[in-house]
């Protein structure tokens, strides 16, 4: 999990994607469209993005990407995303990180 702590750290948002995954290009744009101030690794971009693809499923991501951290804790991927949005919850926590400011 060495690689995957390192990239989170001190990161209010972080997501994990591939480049060619349309759902990891909706999640993206979900969260930009609050003005949420984020950091993105695309897998397939990335040298070490193998191992870290495996460290995410190793986490319990599956499948591995969208992986979103917030306030360097996993919240999930699309679905966890979209619940959290359609439930109210998902900008309180982006506030709360100080990924966005109201």
């Amino acid at each position: 999990m060495a690689n995957v702590t390192i990239l989170v750290k001190d990161k209010a948002v972080v997501i994990f994607s591939k480049s060619s995954y349309c759902i990891c290009h909706n999640i993206k744009t979900l969260i930009c469209s609050f003005g949420a101030n984020l950091t993105v690794y695309e897998l397939d971009e990335h040298a070490y993005g193998q191992q870290i693809e495996k460290e995410l499923i190793a986490l319990g991501c599956k499948p591995c990407v969208p992986a979103v951290f917030i306030g360097q804790e996993l919240v999930g991927g699309s679905n966890e995303m979209m619940s959290l949005h359609l439930k109210g919850k998902l900008v309180p926590m982006l506030i709360k990180e100080r990924a966005i400011w109201l």
